[in-house]
């Protein structure tokens, strides 16, 4: 359930928040439960003979999991190996991108401004530097 919901936020993350309140059909999964709503792929003209090639590919390149959606439901989820969707993957640099694009997209709806210092979002004493650098960094910062 974990991998799934975070497989989830980071689609909704990439496919912006507009989308959200321009789509009336987008499902949410429960907060509870494992149970989530279906697409069957040839409902979306998605070749079913050919999924099979698709797993193959993504395991030769050792792929962990692959999860499709469509409009907050599963078309696809296939799991590599040992993992399984309950399983943990460190997952390092990715969060700075998906940081990046999240302030990106604050700033875009303007709320934010990256060139304040990050303090004034997060309070004083958010990172273990000095209080004369912490006021230097900026959700802009490189």
């Amino acid at each position: 359930m974990l991998i799934r919901l975070f497989i989830v936020f980071n689609v909704f993350i990439f496919n912006s928040f507009q989308l959200f309140s321009q789509t009336e059909d987008f499902y949410f999964p429960p907060k509870t439960g494992t149970a989530w709503a279906t697409l069957a792929p040839g409902d979306l003209g998605i070749c079913p003979d050919r999924i099979d090639s698709l797993y193959t590919f993504l395991e030769d390149r050792n792929t962990k999991s692959f999860l499709l959606l469509k409009d907050g439901k599963i078309v696809l989820e296939k799991y590599f190996g040992t993992f399984s969707q309950d399983s943990f993957w460190y997952w390092a640099s990715a969060g700075k991108s998906l940081t990046a694009f999240l302030v990106g997209q604050a700033q875009e709806e303007g709320l934010i401004d990256i060139h304040k210092p990050t303090s004034d979002y997060l309070g004083a004493g958010w990172t273990s530097a000095p209080p004369d650098k912490e006021i230097l960094i900026t959700p802009g910062t490189n």
